[in-house]
């Protein structure tokens, strides 16, 4: 099967022309692109789209969401990550949600990214209390139903999260301590076991779905499982995908347990290489940054849940200049609240615009694009698969109406990509060669039953959980006081847009 996308306005992110739109023919056979170039014959049985008012763009790379919060989107606010984390993940009383549930939720995510223009994400996906194969299955199951290409973790904590945070010994009561103890952590051996058999099962499935290995976090891992886990990764050239500084705790976290920055004591164990993916990458020190520039790393920059959540503002700037691969995330549906990549494409544009006066040093529109294409390629290694138009790529494709009101007046195609398109404008969507959203729905799936399921089921879900979130508030006080403890704490950078000294005090 062969299509002919004819006179598109085509923003390849190529390597020779990257944001700078053209005019071209597209050629599509099977699952990939197989010519970009001015009036084209046409094969025989070919199908032919008239694009003359039509724009073309790669599929948008979403190189960090969690599954998991989809029922939990417009829940929680004004809390910092470790303290939302006790709602969003509690650690006291849960039980697991049912496979169903879990596929369905999935869809709730392939279908806001569809619609939004991302073709490809990485789905870092946690179930709590623990994550089961047949849990897995019902994420491959829900990716490969919707259409959408996604690279899924089995995302491991080994270390009782209550043990992830400092000063917890001294500052939260004994028995609430024990309490949060009292469920034992996965070992090595099943974690690499486990993944073993993901890989047998799902990686490779559909063609456009992979299993990758993540470790949670330095702090939240053993050095044990980061090794093996690691070794894994490089035995099946996956993603090595690891939440890394994402708070100024977790800055203080790697001092106190580590006597170093967890960028330090990840080099030490001798996992930071071109196949690993920094979740983050918040607090990071200039040395930080330029290890990661060494080695080819990746940082996966979610900008909307760094703001929700307090978390900082990334070094962009600094990350770039150093060489480190960006790719954009939106990160979960609770931190952020939704899936849709063109809302983090604009805050990426504008976020770090406050960050200095130098205005030769912000964001510019071409280089956020290529982070949502193709630094989020790179950072889900499919590098040389999706993230551009090009003959050889996979044919994931995103059409946008150039009558549309976004493009009512035209006039830098990337600037309206970047600072006006909020995914109203696409007419189609396309997916390993075949259209998976037309006109705002997608087709693989019957939308309205999976809605009226969620509100269903989701609904239910949710009135049990309220009864675990109340459970775990008993900690918030105490994690409270740590948060303020470890903001007050000097490390050396700061990453909120105010002077620290400005606020010390009050916390």
């Amino acid at each position: 099967m062969s299509t002919l996308f004819r006179n598109a306005l085509v923003v390849a992110m190529d390597d020779t022309n990257r944001s700078r739109p053209f005019r071209s023919d597209v050629l599509v056979v099977g699952d990939r692109i197989t010519a970009v170039a001015p009036d084209l014959p046409v094969p025989d049985g070919a199908e032919i789209i008239d694009c003359t008012h039509r724009l073309l763009m790669p599929g948008l790379v979403n190189a960090h969401v969690h599954s998991w919060e989809a029922l939990f989107k417009g829940r929680y606010d004004n809390l910092p990550l470790e303290l939302w984390m006790l709602l969003s993940y509690p650690i006291l009383g849960l039980e697991p949600m049912s496979e169903r549930l879990i596929y369905l939720r999935t869809l709730l995510v392939g279908m806001e990214s569809l619609r939004n223009g991302a073709t490809c994400l990485l789905d870092d996906v946690i179930e709590s209390p623990t994550q089961s194969l047949t849990a897995l299955e019902a994420v491959f199951r829900g990716y490969e139903d919707i259409g959408i290409r996604a690279n899924c973790s089995g995302n491991i904590v080994n270390r009782r999260y209550i043990d992830t945070i400092p000063f917890v010994d001294e500052m939260v009561p004994a028995e609430l301590v024990t309490e949060a103890r009292a469920v034992a952590p996965r070992t090595t051996e099943d974690y690499v076991q486990f993944s073993k058999e993901a890989l047998t099962r799902f990686d490779g499935r559909a063609g456009r779905l992979r299993y990758v290995i993540a470790p949670s976090g330095p702090q939240r891992c053993t050095e044990e499982l980061f090794v093996a886990a690691n070794e894994l990764s490089r035995e099946h050239d996956t993603t090595f995908h690891v939440h890394v500084l994402e708070t100024k705790m977790q800055a203080v976290t790697g001092r106190e347990f580590y006597g170093s920055t967890l960028v330090e004591y990840l080099d030490s164990l001798g996992v930071l290489t071109d196949r690993a993916t920094l979740a983050h990458g918040i607090w990071l020190t200039d040395s930080d940054i330029e290890r990661l520039g060494a080695v080819g790393a990746s940082v996966a920059h979610n900008p909307i849940s760094n703001l929700k959540l307090g978390s900082g503002i990334a070094p962009w700037r600094a990350l770039l200049d150093a060489g480190v691969n960006i790719g954009l995330g939106s990160d979960g549906l609770s931190s952020n609240d939704s899936a849709r990549m063109f809302d983090v494409v604009k805050s990426a544009a504008l976020l770090h615009k406050v960050t200095q006066p130098d205005f030769e040093a912000w964001p510019t529109a071409d280089e956020v694009l290529w982070a949502a294409t193709r630094g989020g390629a790179r950072s889900a290694r499919l590098a040389d698969q999706v993230g551009a138009i090009a003959p050889g790529r996979k044919a994931d494709l995103v059409m946008l109406d150039l009558n549309a009101l976004n493009f009512t007046p035209a006039n830098d195609v990337a600037r309206h990509l970047v600072y006006v398109e909020n995914g109203d404008s696409i007419t189609e969507v396309w997916v390993n060669g075949e259209v998976v959203v037309r006109d705002g729905r997608c087709l693989h799936i019957d939308e309205d039953a999976v809605l009226a399921e969620v509100r269903e089921l989701g609904g239910e879900y949710l009135h049990r959980y309220a009864e675990i979130e109340q459970r775990n508030h008993a900690l918030m006080p105490h994690f409270r006081a740590i948060y303020q403890r470890c903001c007050r704490e000097a490390v050396g950078i700061n990453r909120f847009s105010d002077d620290e000294r400005a606020w010390v005090g009050v916390l």
